[in-house]
């Protein structure tokens, strides 16, 4: 696996995530009745489940990917397709994601469904060509910690350890 060099650490919470994730809707409703959602997993998961509710789109499927470990990206692994969205090529269906980082697995994703409306909450330069819609633009070189992805902790007073 290659390791990437991240520089700047962001921590998203779940309410910037439910936030930012209605904004993408604002952003979709105009687009008019979709068949249903491809969920790209894991990131993909909870936006779609909030864009489900807020587009009333009862028809959810996911496009199982797996291309990251930690903050090592890697050979990219298709573990499950959704039959019906690959059948029509996409054409009527929303395709989501957390985040487009480097855009190899949105680039994977395209060559199944080709015609789908791609939709992400985050995205960065390196994706950006294989988005449609998306709501914040984040920097190369900025890993972002979605709270799905992290624990809130004690951390003790900066007196304590010296780092006043």
């Amino acid at each position: 696996m290659a390791e990437n060099s991240y520089q700047i650490d962001l921590v998203v919470t779940w309410d910037e995530v439910h936030r930012d994730t209605k904004d993408l809707v604002r952003r979709l409703m105009a687009l008019g009745p979709m068949k249903g959602i491809v969920a790209i997993t894991r990131g993909g998961l909870v936006p779609a489940t909030i864009l489900a509710r807020e587009l009333e789109l009862r028809y959810v499927d996911t496009l199982c990917i797996a291309t990251y470990d930690e903050k090592s990206i890697g050979d990219i692994n298709l573990i499950k397709a959704p039959e019906e969205a690959c059948a029509d090529k996409g054409e009527g269906w929303l395709l989501v994601d957390d985040l487009v980082d480097t855009g190899a697995t949105m680039r994977e994703a395209r060559k199944l469904l080709p015609n789908a409306h791609v939709a992400t909450v985050y995205a960065k330069p390196g994706g950006l060509e294989f988005v449609d819609t998306y709501v914040h633009d984040v920097a190369q070189n900025v890993w972002v910690f979605f709270p799905w992805d992290t624990s809130p902790q004690y951390v003790s007073p900066m007196v304590r350890d010296g780092n006043a």
